[in-house]
């Protein structure tokens, strides 16, 4: 048993040499602050495959006194939203909608879990996930649970490297609602980001 976690452990350290920081400038971060109405919230989507079952990837939105995406060593982008090391500034109802769209697809569901939290929640997690740095790939998950470790109201969910086991663990926070997003679009979904970017509703 030893064996295998130290075997993945040096499989994931080889993964994170690849992790390349992007630091958007003060002045388009400030220009795409979005402020969300609404309670305070954070909302956990889990991409998981239709063949398997298995967590493919993870995602942290986080509506306080703004709302931004935290998308460890995700490959969703919008030129629109300026990022900062995983972090993406200005995540209006659109954009949410984008980021769904890019994932859900024929071989892939999204589940959608949101929890209702104090603004002081909201705030630390937020200045918690903008602190992180940039996340290496196949280390999505652990970004997350590293992020939420030890907050108040999220310190039942597990220490884990596996996006359904924190989709399992934050299911069993009180409060929290879930729905899950599918979609029949074909597995080669590579040209999303572009139509995305042009699409005329943003204008």
């Amino acid at each position: 048993m030893w064996k295998l976690l130290f075997a993945m452990a040096a499989i994931l350290g080889l993964a994170s040499c690849g992790a390349e920081p992007i630091w958007a400038p003060e002045e388009a971060v400030a220009a795409a602050r979005y402020e969300h109405p609404g309670p305070t919230s954070v909302t956990l989507f889990t991409v998981l495959s239709t063949r398997s079952g298995a967590g493919a990837h993870a995602g942290l939105l986080i509506n306080g006194s703004q709302r931004v995406l935290f998308d460890p060593a995700g490959t969703w982008r919008h030129p629109r939203l300026p990022e900062r090391n995983d972090v993406h500034f200005g995540v209006t109802s659109k954009m949410v909608d984008f980021y769904i769209d890019y994932h859900a697809r024929e071989t892939y569901d999204v589940v959608e879990q949101t929890i209702e939290v104090s603004p002081e929640v909201a705030a630390l997690i937020m200045q918690r996930a903008m602190a992180y740095g940039a996340v290496p790939k196949a280390n999505c998950t652990i970004a997350l649970s590293r992020v939420l470790e030890g907050v108040p109201g999220f310190e039942s969910l597990p220490m884990t490297w596996f996006p359904k086991r924190m989709m399992e663990g934050f299911a069993e926070l009180p409060g929290v609602s879930a729905r899950t997003i599918t979609d029949d679009d074909a597995d080669e979904n590579h040209g999303v980001l572009l139509v995305q970017a042009g699409d005329p509703r943003l204008e």
